[in-house]
């Protein structure tokens, strides 16, 4: 249960603000048919029951709702969630939930993926309010928790170093734990130094995996809470985990958004982030947005990072570069992949990055680079990058990347070109969060919060408004897109003041594309800072990319 007496922590107030507002958002919504709110996802039903719940038994908090008909209400949805269950052994997914509830819950087909994270989440829900649900509630969590041992879901070995890997490693020793099975938590601990030991020296495969890097973190912080006891060696271990992610987070973190390439997203965290709960109760440096798309436990489970990797987040006084290399783990595939380099540039006001590489990811539903801002609380896109669409594209979701693309990544200025090859659609579309923009034959100029903007184009463009994003469309590729960002403070410091000057300034600077009949594609840019860029790719041949005539190496990078 989040201690409510200490006051004075400021991760308790947020989790606490968390915990009254989804309660607030499910004791206003009204239930189903089916006795739940939700049909689209089964856990969504568990999630806001478990905050509907414990805001009512905090008897300190005050409620504009009555308390005894509130809780009554999460207690028939927790019941209704958990009769979903598959308890019958020797079936299919025994012990497992349905993930899809449409049209009737009852007779959903059980799907792999909720008890992943929801099996331990109810182990700590049922080992913090067990005792303060009714008799037959009680009862029906400890009979699901001895379906989700007896169904042995986590029973999967260690190759790929994913997400779905690290809550079964976490349910190995939560559930080991819980019924004093030692081999099973001997299984988790072995389980779990292997991940470690293979991200710390080679990467997380899944880089800015969203919204799936925070079951990473609820399913680790379960694990420290339930499944460690009194064994100092799987603390330890635990808390080195917990240790390297948040450090991870906070690399690449500014105000809630998270800078730089996403092997996956969701449309909830592209073009805008939106899954900001767990960075909200830790960092707290940003408004807690109205809309928030991924509940879960963030009201529930925390563990504090130390106080220098929570610095290295809050404290963007000073630029930093940061980068990284990964090597992806394919089942089955005996081949080693080659690695892949990351690269973030991280001020107080914007950050640029993303990979160097690309590959194909699972449902091709990477960024591969972007500029960031910091989370605004008013929703809408925060991000501003390009691409040439790819397998999976639907039109308003700008996600989806093809391969036809090289890419030059230096502080604040990022070249990309695209290579399409005939036959292929030669459109490229851009993301642009809402500003003040202003319009040229090929460049665009614009002011978002506090950092301008310079986008020059090879090829005219069109712009259409979309929800929370204005979307860029430009036709006839192969060609290419330069794009460099800079503070209003900084700006000023070189005597720009205003968009006007910023963008009369910038249409002097515009950068070369050229196309030969060789098919040689190339970009030459010089930035404000001074610096020659220069980037080439022919048909068929590796990209060449220059800062200052000395060609891109990745000599310095560390995991």
């Amino acid at each position: 249960m989040v201690d409510l007496s200490d006051s004075q922590s400021p991760y308790k107030e947020r989790q606490i603000e968390i915990i009254i507002k989804i309660a607030m958002e499910a004791e206003r919504k009204p239930l189903l048919e089916s006795g739940l709110w939700f049909h689209d996802d089964v856990r969504n039903n568990f999630y806001y029951a478990s905050y509907l719940f414990a805001a009512t038994v905090n008897t300190s908090l005050e409620l504009p709702f009555d308390r005894k008909e509130a809780k009554q209400k999460a207690e028939q949805v927790l019941l209704e969630t958990l009769m979903l269950q598959n308890r019958k052994p020797g079936t299919a997914l025994y012990g497992h939930w349905p993930l899809g509830l449409n049209p009737l819950p009852r007779e959903a087909t059980p799907h792999v993926l909720p008890i992943e994270i929801m099996g331990s989440l109810i182990a700590y829900f049922t080992r913090e309010y067990g005792s303060l649900l009714s008799a037959r509630l009680r009862i029906a969590f400890n009979t699901a928790l001895g379906h989700i041992y007896r169904s042995k879901f986590y029973l999967k070995p260690v190759e790929t170093f994913g997400h779905h890997e690290a809550k079964y490693t976490a349910a190995k020793l939560i559930f080991g734990k819980m019924f004093e099975d030692d081999e099973l938590v001997e299984d988790g601990r072995q389980s779990l130094k292997d991940t470690l030991a293979h991200i710390q020296s080679k990467g997380m495969p899944e880089y800015g995996c969203l919204p799936w890097f925070w079951h990473w973190v609820q399913a680790f912080t379960c694990a420290l809470e339930l499944g460690a006891g009194e064994d100092k060696d799987l603390q330890a271990t635990l808390k080195e985990m917990l240790n390297y992610l948040w450090n991870e987070r906070a690399q690449f973190y500014l105000q809630g958004a998270w800078v730089g390439a996403h092997s996956r997203g969701w449309p909830h965290d592209v073009p805008g982030d939106g899954n900001v709960l767990h960075d909200y109760v830790q960092f707290g440096d940003f408004q807690l947005p109205e809309v928030m798309p991924r509940t879960e436990y963030a009201g529930f489970l925390f563990y504090e990072a130390p106080d220098h990797i929570r610095m290295a987040a809050l404290n963007r006084s000073t630029p930093v570069e940061v980068t990284r290399v990964t090597e992806k783990v394919v089942a089955d595939d005996p081949h080693r992949q080659p690695p892949l380099h990351s690269y973030a540039y991280i001020t107080e006001e914007y950050a640029a990055g993303g990979m160097w590489e690309r590959v194909e990811e699972f449902d091709n539903e990477q960024l591969r680079w972007a500029y960031s801002l910091p989370i605004s609380g008013g929703g809408g896109a925060n991000q501003l990058y390009f691409f040439h669409p790819g397998q999976g594209y639907n039109e308003g979701d700008p996600r989806h990347q093809s391969r036809y693309s090289e890419v030059l990544y230096h502080q604040s200025v990022i070249m990309t070109l695209f290579p399409v090859p005939e036959g292929e659609a030669n459109t490229i579309i851009g993301v642009l969060p809402k500003g003040n923009w202003q319009q040229q034959a090929t460049a665009i100029f614009g002011q978002v919060e506090q950092v301008y903007f310079a986008i020059f184009l090879s090829h005219p463009y069109q712009l259409k408004e979309r929800v929370g994003f204005l979307e860029v469309s430009a036709e006839e590729m192969p060609g290419g897109v330069t794009i460099e960002a800079i503070s209003v403070t900084r700006a000023t410091e070189l005597g720009i003041i205003g968009l006007d000057e910023f963008a009369a300034t910038m249409s002097s600077k515009a950068p070369f594309f050229s196309v030969s009949e060789s098919d040689l594609l190339e970009v030459e840019y010089q930035s404000l800072a001074g610096d020659r860029l220069r980037l080439k790719v022919k048909a068929n041949e590796a990209s060449e990319a220059f800062i200052n005539e000395s060609p891109v190496t990745f000599e310095g990078y560390s995991v």
